[in-house]
């Protein structure tokens, strides 16, 4: 009787075991943002965590923030699908969550991230958290409200909304691609939108953008970057259009 026993301890030590969680950061030109988005990571002990900056050959101080702040660098040229191809590549960890470097997530994020990550039926499936921007304005509810909408109908979230996903699964599904542009739309399209599970907490992303652009006007430049997609028109000439 006493082997039973001994294997039931082995089970609830493996279940109590943190995570191994690896988190990789595109940078490019992000050491004003940067910074929030690595102290929110590093407020946490809950995970067996790895966090990778991949920079993108910034011109500001983004490496030199990323290292000051603990985080391992590595680098990739070729836009933000090379450097997060890189970053899984050099991660340490069993679960990747891919993150950008103007992004922070909200209270809950570490129950609920490992909640998701101790769920069996999840090791084939990828979490996204729910898009929201800093900004107090009517115009950012609206935008939070189109991309609740695109994500339910379409099953289309984007980068900027964050991805956990099993490292097995991710490398099953061929990563990211070496693309300067949808490479998030690309690798959700490969998982499949009943595979993406939405999570209860928020990403919330930096509005500079936005406010810099026009809501408007930049809206409406990524619904037409993603009909060309759509329509076949390569990522690279996409990318110019989008001006990366």
């Amino acid at each position: 009787m006493a082997m039973p026993a001994q294997k039931s301890d082995n089970s609830n030590s493996e279940i109590l075991r943190p995570p191994s969680l690896a988190v990789v950061i595109p940078a490019f030109n992000a050491a004003k943002t940067l910074p929030r988005t690595l102290e929110c990571l590093n407020a946490t002990d809950g995970f067996n965590l790895d966090i990778v900056v991949s920079d993108g050959e910034s011109m500001d101080a983004s490496v030199d923030v990323a290292a000051r702040m603990d985080a391992r660098v590595t680098s990739a040229s070729g836009g933000r699908g090379a450097q997060l191809a890189r970053g899984a590549e050099t991660a340490l960890g069993e679960w990747l969550l891919f993150l950008h470097a103007d992004t922070i997530l909200s209270a809950g994020w570490v129950e609920e991230t490992t909640e998701f990550i101790r769920d069996p039926k999840n090791r084939r499936r990828a979490g996204y958290f729910r898009f929201m921007l800093d900004d107090s304005g009517r115009s950012a509810r609206r935008l939070e409200r189109m991309v609740a909408l695109r994500c339910r109908l379409f099953g289309l979230p984007y980068g900027d909304q964050g991805l956990l996903i099993s490292r097995a699964f991710y490398e099953e599904l061929g990563g990211y691609p070496n693309v300067p542009l949808m490479e998030d739309v690309m690798l959700n399209r490969r998982i499949g939108r009943f595979r993406l599970v939405q999570m209860e907490c928020s990403a919330i992303t930096s509005a500079v953008r936005f406010r810099n652009d026009g809501y408007l006007r930049r809206s409406l430049r990524n619904l037409f970057c993603l009909t060309l997609y759509f329509i076949g028109v390569p990522p690279r000439a996409i990318g110019k259009i989008y001006g990366r």
